[in-house]
């Protein structure tokens, strides 16, 4: 069974709301040792994340000031940074929309939103966009602490006999560090590709070594 997010997320969890005022946002970064609040609205959904970086430009007034004339991408980070130098409250300092995902999304799934969207923190919301936990890049990689014996009886037992219905005796099977080796015969092509398919997509895995032996020609 594929971990979900909440299984590995943390349930409590600091946060703001839209009208914390700079100051208190900045005791609390230092005073709860996070590097990020969830904002959350009167209603209790999150509509923002508000970072350390965030607070930055505060401290470091026009920060992106160039000593040319900038590119359009650069003049747009300069008034960003000029608003956040600014503001006064997270509803100003945020980031908005949060990307967030769900209780019962897949670790993948979240890894996959990470990556993509290049944070380093999901906030966790219901089906009402009230937060219910959060999951960093830590937690997702947890995983991989996943024991080699139980990602080679998941692949052995459960996607080979179970799922694709193969001869599991024609195959042998091995986990070390998260990397699978699979040697032997399969019953056809077609059930080579799946079985190494599979096998890079069981969760903990590492990297797979395909070392099987191509079926006997004629077969499908």
């Amino acid at each position: 069974m594929k971990t979900t997010v909440r299984d590995i997320m943390t349930t409590r969890v600091a946060t703001v709301h839209a009208s914390t005022p700079f100051k208190d946002m900045a005791v609390r970064f230092r005073r709860e040792r996070v590097s990020a609040f969830p904002v959350l609205d009167d209603d209790g959904k999150v509509v923002g994340i508000v970072s350390e970086g965030d607070l930055l430009p505060k401290e470091t007034p026009n920060p992106r000031s160039p000593v040319r004339t900038p590119g359009l991408d650069e003049q747009i980070l300069y008034l960003r940074d000029q608003k956040k130098a600014e503001a006064g409250a997270a509803a100003d300092l945020m980031t908005e929309p949060a990307v967030t995902v769900g209780p019962d999304d897949s670790v993948d799934h979240a890894a996959r939103v990470m990556y993509l969207r290049r944070v380093k923190r999901l906030p966790v919301v219901d089906a009402d966009g009230a937060l219910v936990g959060i999951i960093s890049r830590a937690d997702v990689l947890s995983v991989f602490d996943r024991p080699d014996e139980q990602i080679g009886k998941e692949i052995y037992d459960d996607v080979v006999g179970n799922e694709l219905q193969a001869d599991p005796t024609r195959l042998t099977i091995t986990v070390r560090d998260g990397i699978v080796t699979l040697t032997g015969t399969p019953d056809s092509v077609a059930h080579r590709h799946a079985i190494v398919s599979c096998a890079r997509h069981a969760e903990g895995v590492v990297g797979v070594r395909d070392r099987l032996d191509d079926p006997v020609p004629g077969q499908p």
